[in-house]
Formats: structure tokens, C-alpha cells, sequence
């Protein structure tokens, strides 16, 4: 978490190093049998940022679709919220029945209540953790459908308006993640170049190819006689 506060703030600061390492057109030859010369890489550089923040979950479950999605998931799983709804009403009567029952209760009956507001109990708590983990699995796949229909829209926003950056802020616990970003930002490459070079670590001898298995001749017919 430290780490990604502290790349925000580098980037909040204005500045994104450009990754890429793009290769510049070679010149031409002067004679038609000499070879071209090679190319250095570009040199990353450093661009202004413009940052564009968006809580994508949120954002998903707003639009019109998202609504009608939700609206649908909401009406599939109304009878089992009945269902669960009035076995925990149940629960809720047969203890109340069992507080004020009568002291002379004997305790053969008040140990059989208490073993059906148990099993009552533990298939409430069955039922009801079914129903949610169904339920989000399908809100995630209605949700997720129209997440992929907005992602276009998303981008082309922070193109045309000049964003470099688009951060999900929406993420669970407080994190944050890079959802998009302008090409040339990404320094990976650059690194790896960079550090090969300080490290003189030479690169490992490419793994000669496994031989391919001979395969066996078929025998040659027998001569007849």
C-alpha cells in the first residue's frame, strides 16, 4: 500500500517516465550493398501527467444497464429473501415461545426446543450464505458484462481530454489500480536495459534445442517365394 501511495505521489508530482524504447528508421545506404546501420534506442523521457480518477464498481451499477442488471438480480432472488426471510421469523418466534415458557417446562421439552431453534438455526445460516454467494456470483457476471461495454468508453474519454493516467479508486480496502495508461509510460523494458547494463551480468546462452526423436522405419515387406 506504501508503495503505491508513493508512485501516486511521484506521478501527483508531474512527471511519468516514458517505458518504451522505440527504434528510429535507419538511414539509407549509400550503396545498394552495404547493409543499414543500426539504430539506438530512443531514450525514455518525461511527459506531464494529467491523472483521472474513476471508482469503476460504482460507476458500472449507475448506468442504465447497470441498473437494469441489478434490478433483474434483484427480482430473481426476491422469493428465496422470502424464503430466508420468513425461516429466520421463525427462529426469532420459537426462541421468544421458549423465554417465556413456563417454569414447570419440563426438561425433556425444553431440550427438544432447543435442538429444533438449533437445526433451524444452522440451516438459516446455510441458506442464507447459498443465497448470498449466488447472488454475488451473478451480480459480478451482470455487472462484468457491462464493465466490458464501458471500457471503451472509459478510454476514449481520458484520450480525447488529455489524461495520461486513469486510476481505479474503487478498489476494496482503499487500494488503488492503474486501469489505463498512455502509451510510452510503461518503463519496464527500460529498466530491464538499464540494469543489465550496470549489473554485468551477461545474458544467459540461449538452450540448444531438444533433438527431434528419430522415428523408426517401417520393415520392408517380405520377398515372396
Amino acid at each position: 500500500m506504501n508503495r503505491t501511495l508513493t508512485l501516486v505521489s511521484a506521478v501527483g508530482a508531474g512527471l511519468l517516465t516514458v517505458a518504451g524504447m522505440t527504434q528510429t528508421a535507419g538511414a539509407q545506404a549509400t550503396q545498394p550493398t552495404t547493409p543499414p546501420a543500426a539504430t539506438a534506442p530512443v531514450a525514455p523521457q518525461a511527459i506531464p501527467a494529467k491523472i483521472a480518477l474513476i471508482e469503476f464498481d460504482r460507476v458500472t451499477a449507475a448506468t442504465n444497464e447497470g441498473q437494469r442488471a441489478m434490478q433483474e438480480l434483484q427480482k430473481k432472488y426476491a422469493p428465496k429473501k422470502t424464503q430466508i426471510d420468513s425461516l429466520s421469523a421463525e427462529v426469532d418466534s420459537l426462541k421468544k415461545q421458549l423465554q417465556s415458557a413456563p417454569a414447570t417446562l419440563s426438561d425433556t421439552e425444553r431440550a427438544s426446543r432447543l435442538r429444533t431453534i438449533d437445526t433451524k438455526e444452522k440451516q438459516l445460516q446455510r441458506d442464507a450464505e447459498d443465497a448470498q454467494t449466488a447472488y454475488n456470483a451473478d451480480m459480478q457476471e451482470s455487472l462484468g458484462k457491462v464493465m466490458q461495454k464501458i471500457g471503451p468508453t472509459v478510454v476514449k474519454y481520458v484520450q480525447d481530454n488529455g489524461y495520461t493516467l486513469l486510476l481505479d479508486i474503487g478498489q476494496q480496502q482503499g487500494g488503488v489500480s492503474v486501469m489505463w495508461a498512455a502509451q510510452g509510460t510503461d518503463i519496464s523494458q527500460a529498466i530491464v536495459t538499464a540494469y543489465n547494463a550496470s549489473s554485468g551480468v551477461a545474458a544467459p546462452v540461449p538452450s540448444a534445442p531438444a533433438p527431434s526423436a528419430a522415428r523408426p522405419h517401417a520393415a520392408a515387406p517380405a520377398a515372396k517365394k
